[in-house]
């Protein structure tokens, strides 16, 4: 069973709530908490790392809390995801860090990594936009032309 981590789950999460924000309104990370029911711990160590990445910004002092720092119609799924989770690679062959010793004689491997571009490419197509707007047929579609 191919399974996101909660990292990726709840950083999508709060993302949507940040975006839901955009442009003005900061959202702070005791909203996400709330709305998402993730805990504030997890959420500063996911909100920092997405900080970091250049996707997020913050605001100090009253009235603070979490922006964009683009418009949502440019931060797809996969950005969110990929910093969180890295590299898409759906068997542990394909995960950089592990490597495959069998990789030039492995039947599967390409099979593998063909499927893990098509996740990749499909997360791509899926913008903030897209969930704020609850976009659903459009991401319907999107899938039903995998």
């Amino acid at each position: 069973m191919l399974r996101l981590s909660t990292r990726g789950q709840y950083g999508v999460r709060a993302m949507y709530e940040i975006a839901r924000g955009y442009p003005v309104q900061p959202v702070t990370i005791k909203e996400i908490s709330e709305n998402q029911d993730v805990s504030v711990a997890y959420l500063e160590q996911i909100l920092n790392k997405l900080r970091k990445a250049g996707l997020i910004k913050s605001v100090k002092g009253p009235g603070g809390g979490y922006l964009l720092s683009t418009s949502p119609e440019k931060i797809s799924i996969a950005s969110i995801v990929s910093e969180l989770e890295g590299p898409v690679a759906i068997t542990s062959c394909l995960d950089p860090e592990e490597g495959c010793v069998r990789v030039d004689n492995c039947v599967t491997h390409l099979l593998w990594k063909a499927l893990g571009e098509q996740i990749e490419a499909f997360l791509k197509t899926i913008t903030l936009k897209n969930l704020v707007s609850g976009d659903i047929y459009s991401i319907k579609e999107k899938v039903a032309g995998i």
